[in-house]
């Protein structure tokens, strides 16, 4: 049985924020404790919340002023080296997503010719198409025609 997608929003209702907090943290913790057992990594969690009293430190007060201290030691450039900040990150992000966008526009435009050159192949003129079209076709066709036999081609765009 699958579970619904959660729409990630601020929850307004009291015991309800409060309910999916415990069980947040709870799961939170737990993988905590599962990726510093299996990938040999050391880690703490540091949460403040207005649910409880103190803050919750996990494993630990003094693991987490070991993980701590063992960061601090470390020299500056190591501390930096994997760090970002939030307007680098969001960077990254945006970089990424526009290059699933142009790879995306790349398909969808040679997914369009595809279907232009079948009409073309099926009898469909091709006086309405524009000059950036007809030059996009002649490159999907120079990429796909290999193979395809040239007196079909020349009967399919030249009645």
């Amino acid at each position: 049985m699958t579970r619904k997608k959660v729409k990630l929003a601020f929850i307004t209702n009291d015991s309800a924020r409060k309910a999916t907090y415990k069980k947040r943290k709870r799961g939170l913790l737990k993988k905590m404790d599962e990726l510093t057992t299996l990938c040999d990594v050391k880690a703490c969690a540091i949460l403040y919340t207005p649910y409880e009293a103190r803050p919750v430190v996990w494993p630990g007060p003094s693991g987490a002023r070991e993980v701590i201290a063992s960061f601090k030691r470390l020299p500056e450039m190591e501390k930096v080296k994997k760090m970002v900040s939030q307007e680098e990150f969001l960077r990254q992000r945006v970089a990424k997503a526009h290059e699933q966008l142009k790879r995306q526009q790349k398909e969808n435009r040679e997914k369009e010719m595809a279907h232009v050159m079948y009409q073309c192949l099926s009898g469909k003129g091709l006086q309405s198409m524009s000059l950036l079209d007809l030059s996009d076709l002649g490159w999907f066709g120079e990429c796909q025609g290999h193979g395809v036999n040239p007196a079909l081609w020349s009967n399919a765009f030249f009645p």
